[in-house]
């Protein structure tokens, strides 16, 4: 039998409308599985947009040998400005570091009073482009001419990239245990609705009608209820993104500022959740009804 595009649309909307209760189960399923899904996306974006900022906080310091020379201070500061993995630098002369150490121990004023400008080094205050970099950049510098140590917080950047790598890969696996456990809901959703009509399948079947003239009105009716249900959990993803970035603005909750994504990034997973719910509801029924096919 030839498939008819007007017979295969008025068969998916026939059968839409004869199974509203099966097909409001199989679009409630599409809809919570992939806004956990949408959501833990989500989060991983943040994730990786907290870690961004996190690692361009990071700094590191050259200090320099009080009685350095200006040779040996420039050979610094070329030799920074042709490193590709320094993001920038700037150098703190010994007035202003005795100004910094004044601020630090304002409340300790006999130590303020020990100490002049010249007794402090002057120093480079490095931002690598990655916090990973610090130790490679604090290396090379350690038997620089003029060069009296370099300083960075060696453990705190290590603890970081820990655990920012840890819940990356935490988040990435939640997702892909939610996406394959949606999977599932959805494909025995629509093997339940397709059960309940073996017997349509089977008298199609007997009077000579081919397993795709039987198995597209179905694939579209999956993915239409894909496609909806994938619109609904992108309503709601998007809205959890505006009522997350709303009480950020409105409470001043700087402790996850950083976690709130741009409308661009919400949009990008919004449109994954859409292709996957169809693909899902199209590809789902393809596969539930091919065991009704053997008559």
């Amino acid at each position: 039998m030839a498939i008819s595009i007007d017979y295969v649309a008025r068969e998916t909307a026939s059968n839409l409308r004869r199974n509203l209760l099966m097909t409001g189960a199989a679009v409630l399923t599409v809809a919570v599985s992939l806004t956990l899904v949408g959501g833990a996306l989500l989060l991983k974006q943040g994730v990786n947009n907290a870690t961004v900022q996190w690692q361009g906080g990071v700094e590191l310091s050259i200090f320099m040998q009080p009685t350095a020379s200006t040779g040996e201070t420039n050979a610094v500061q070329r030799q920074l400005g042709q490193m590709s993995d320094v993001k920038s630098f700037r150098y703190v002369n010994q007035q202003a570091a005795y100004q910094e150490f004044k601020k630090m121990f304002a409340n300790e004023p006999d130590m303020v009073d020990s100490v002049s400008a010249t007794d402090l080094p002057p120093s480079f205050r490095v931002v690598p482009t990655q916090a990973s970099d610090a130790s490679d950049i604090g290396a090379r510098f350690g038997d620089f001419p003029g060069v009296k140590r370099v300083v960075y917080a060696k453990q705190t950047v290590d603890t970081l990239l820990k655990v920012t790598h840890i819940l990356q890969a935490v988040i990435v696996t939640i997702a892909a245990v939610l996406l394959l456990s949606a999977l599932v809901l959805i494909l025995n959703t629509i093997r339940m609705a397709i059960f309940a009509r073996r017997r349509e399948v089977a008298v199609m079947k007997l009077v000579g009608a081919t397993n795709w003239f039987i198995r597209v009105p179905f694939m579209l009716e999956g993915l239409v209820q894909g496609v909806i249900g994938a619109a609904v959990a992108f309503g709601l993803v998007f809205a959890g993104r505006d009522l997350v970035a709303g009480a950020v603005r409105r409470y001043d909750l700087q402790i996850v500022n950083q976690l709130v994504v741009s409308v661009s990034d919400a949009v990008k997973t919004g449109v994954f959740v859409l292709v996957v719910g169809a693909l899902v509801g199209a590809v789902g029924s393809a596969v539930a009804v091919r065991r009704f096919l053997d008559v």
